[in-house]
């Protein structure tokens, strides 16, 4: 049998009472009985999740204190929403998720809507979620990495640049005149491009062009050209700068 999550754990807990109390009725100390009953309920729990059964393996996922201000989810987004993962090898579509930028792991909620669970990070490849494609990055993995640490990032873009995002939360203190020390989430994006098989942290749109500096010139001409501006969408621009820099580059 298949390492089995708290949640299964506790149907099953529910199918042995009610076998065993079905089975009592029929035939009052009938082990075989109880124990064919309970397999059955098994194979109907098992078959109900089809193929997906092995990526509701994590560990239990509870929610945060409600007092805390905000939330510790991407983009907000606090209720689960339809997405894709690419886990051990396969893909997995139509996953209720969350991603918990605070704890950097991606939820799922079983198709019982009973219960949820942190998806075992190591076997994730990558996640597609709110028309976003996250990729899981083994720090150790990446040749002349010094900057980039183990964890989700957002592609932006993947051409021969790269550009990722890393967004990350934490829950921060402040003092309240009416309620005293209040606890709320806080959010950080740090952006990186990766150039010549080297990733490089981009700190904004000066720091950017200094790493294609050898296409500076005609970038600074499409920025201007296009109107484009860095700091009212600093993603959009990455994208679109990276973008060109690697037609210029043909």
């Amino acid at each position: 049998m298949n390492k089995l999550t708290s949640l299964f754990l506790a149907v099953l807990a529910f199918c042995v009472f009610f076998c065993q109390n079905v089975c009592a009725q029929v035939a009052l100390g009938d082990s075989s009985s109880q124990q064919n009953a309970l397999n059955n309920a098994v194979n109907l729990f098992k078959t109900s999740l089809g193929n997906q059964q092995a990526i509701y393996t994590g560990p239990e996922y509870y929610f945060y204190d409600p007092h805390i201000k905000g939330n510790a989810y991407f983009k907000e987004v606090n209720g689960f929403t339809k997405g894709s993962i690419y886990y051990d090898g396969s893909l997995y579509n139509n996953i209720s998720m969350l991603y918990d930028l605070n704890i950097d792991q991606v939820v799922i909620l079983l198709p019982s809507h009973v219960s949820k669970f942190s998806v075992i990070k190591e076997r994730v490849k990558s996640f597609d979620f709110l028309g976003n494609h996250f990729v899981n990055i083994n720090a150790d993995s990446v040749s002349n990495n010094t900057i980039l640490k183990s964890g989700y990032y957002n592609q932006l873009y993947n051409g021969k640049c790269e550009v990722l995002g890393k967004y990350s939360k934490s829950i921060q203190t402040t003092t309240s005149s009416i309620s005293g020390l209040e606890n709320y989430f806080s959010l950080s994006k740090d952006y990186y491009i990766k150039k010549d098989n080297i990733y490089r942290s981009v700190g904004g749109q000066g720091a950017l062009l200094d790493i294609l500096k050898d296409k500076k010139k005609e970038l600074k001409k499409y920025i201007k050209t296009n109107n484009i501006v860095y700091r009212d969408n600093p993603e959009e621009a990455m994208v679109k700068i990276a973008a060109y820099y690697d037609q210029l580059s043909n």
